[in-house]
């Protein structure tokens, strides 16, 4: 677990492995997945590994190899779990302490464009992630992808939206078919989540409570929508975020553009009702 002056829930060897690689910075990787996530102070859970995501296939051997190259330099263990073309697994350790590091590849494709923390070296973007969880709880039955949607659905974005968006990702679903799948999951027992590094409690009854609400009003939300949103993120002019479109009030009242992806990510421009290059406020 972190101590209790860490900023973010990672323990204190993840904190040191990202802090080695800092010394080295590269824009060839990026964190996602759980740890970048939590990286939020008001976080829901603690990551037991990282995740190294690169944009080509030839970038996961090259940055491995770099990255190996610097943890054993200073004293880590680096063994590799296996190995494909595209996804490097390992374990990595030193003295007492270890930790499972995946270095793999992903799609350039994303909403918004990479972020960078002073620790953590570049991650993805928080919407990104939620959007990333929401399609990875369609496929498995992880208890850690609920605690982590949960959390995303209050602290990012609602389900309705991260559903909606979630299609642009993946253009072989559709809201509807989506939820359909996540209505199969979330239904793990108390004992599940007793395996987890929570960061505080978990109440699994008010959480179902909130999933089944939250899956109620994405449903209504995809069959209110107009299809040629279909994909797109919605973004606030006034509040400077993303947010959930209210109601039937054209967006253009409410002050709120849509928002797409794009290879790299984009970030919102308020003269666009689509945004589909780089630009700036």
């Amino acid at each position: 677990m972190a101590d209790s002056e860490a900023p973010v829930p990672l323990t204190s060897f993840q904190r040191s492995i990202l802090a080695e690689l800092a010394r080295y910075p590269t824009e060839d990787r990026y964190l996602a997945g759980g740890a970048a996530m939590h990286f939020a102070p008001n976080t829901a859970r603690y990551s037991d590994d990282l995740d190294f995501f690169h944009d080509s296939e030839v970038r996961v051997a090259s940055a491995f190899a770099r990255d190996r190259e610097v943890l054993e330099s200073a004293g880590y263990r680096v063994e590799i779990e296996f190995s494909l073309p595209g996804f490097v697994r390992t374990m990595v350790r030193r003295d007492a302490d270890a930790t499972r590091i995946d270095w793999a590849h992903d799609s350039a494709w994303r909403f918004m464009p990479l972020v960078r923390d002073e620790l953590g070296g570049l991650l993805l973007h928080p919407v990104d992630l939620a959007i990333n969880k929401v399609l990875a709880l369609a496929g498995r039955d992880e208890p850690r992808d609920f605690v982590d949607i949960m959390f995303a659905h209050h602290q990012i974005l609602p389900l309705a939206a991260l559903c909606w968006a979630g299609v642009g990702k993946d253009p072989g679903l559709t809201p509807i078919s989506l939820l359909e799948l996540l209505k199969r999951h979330g239904r793990n027992r108390p004992e599940d989540f007793a395996r987890l590094q929570l960061a505080q409690p978990f109440d699994l009854v008010r959480a179902r409570t909130a999933w089944l609400d939250a899956l109620t009003d994405a449903d209504r939300f995809a069959r209110e929508r107009a299809p040629a949103e279909l994909g797109c993120l919605y973004f606030s002019l006034d509040k400077k975020r993303f947010v959930l479109p209210q109601g039937d009030e054209p967006l253009a009242k409410q002050r709120i553009v849509q928002h797409f992806g794009a290879p790299g990510g984009v970030v919102p421009r308020p003269a666009d009702s689509r945004v589909e290059g780089p630009g700036t406020f």
